[in-house]
């Protein structure tokens, strides 16, 4: 065997060598991870969750991310997080609360830095920055990157509405024509049922609001009327 031979060969050991080295915290951080999914999936599925499992599934996030902290990972951690915090309004003190508020917060900073590409988790950062500190500038820039990065999702809609309708006031006038143009997008497409955008108009300005992005939108006005109508019928009854 040559010398070129030989030297290749041991470079292969190496290379097996660094790719376990590297490869061993991320499979321990993913089994970590697969400790959790039990309640994730139940947060996701909107069933009732208790407070121990909870903390057990937090438990095993935060083992994941030490062994393998990659944006994913934080992803991840957040999504529980914020479930939890949901979920558990009465069974979690406020202060428990907060705090996985804040690292909620952190996670969803440092997991878009490195996966920017996740609409989701940027309407869930939106989220968590308006139940920390109500409606805000800062709950702007998120709010718009999930609209650039997930417009078409239809399950994010009503949740992406409200927050525009509690932050417009913080918009610039081109962020208004952005969002404007996407409001008109998803009235449109929501031919099926819109009785959710009149769920979400809890004041005169919210109505307002919306009659004003719809103005050149043909038959939303009338629309917009009986679907209002409907929904104080409803709430009569």
């Amino acid at each position: 065997m040559s010398v070129v031979h030989r030297l290749l060969r041991g470079l292969l050991g190496v290379g097996g060598a660094l790719v376990t080295f590297y490869a061993w915290p991320v499979a321990w951080g993913a089994w970590y991870a697969l400790q959790a999914e039990t309640v994730v999936s139940r947060l996701r599925e909107n069933q009732p969750v208790n407070l121990p499992d909870t903390l057990a599934a937090i438990d095993a996030y935060d083992a994941a991310i030490r062994m393998d902290p990659s944006a994913l990972r934080h992803l991840g951690r957040s999504e529980l997080l914020f479930g939890a915090v949901l979920a558990l309004n009465w069974a979690a003190p406020d202060s428990q609360r907060e705090q996985w508020l804040r690292t909620a917060e952190s996670d969803l900073e440092v997991g878009l830095a490195g996966a920017p590409a996740r609409g989701i988790a940027w309407l869930r950062l939106a989220a968590v920055r308006q139940v920390l500190d109500g409606p805000s500038p800062s709950v702007v820039p998120p709010l718009l990157m999930s609209i650039d990065t997930a417009p078409v999702i239809p399950s994010l809609w009503p949740v992406r509405f409200n927050l525009i309708l509690q932050n417009w006031r913080f918009l610039s006038d081109q962020q208004r024509h952005v969002v404007e143009a996407y409001v008109v997008m998803t009235w449109e497409q929501s031919t099926g049922d819109r009785r959710w955008f009149a769920a979400a108009l809890q004041t005169p300005g919210d109505e307002l609001f919306l009659r004003y992005v719809l103005a050149n939108v043909i038959g939303a006005q009338d629309e917009l009327t009986l679907l209002l109508e409907a929904q104080r019928k409803s709430r009569r009854k």
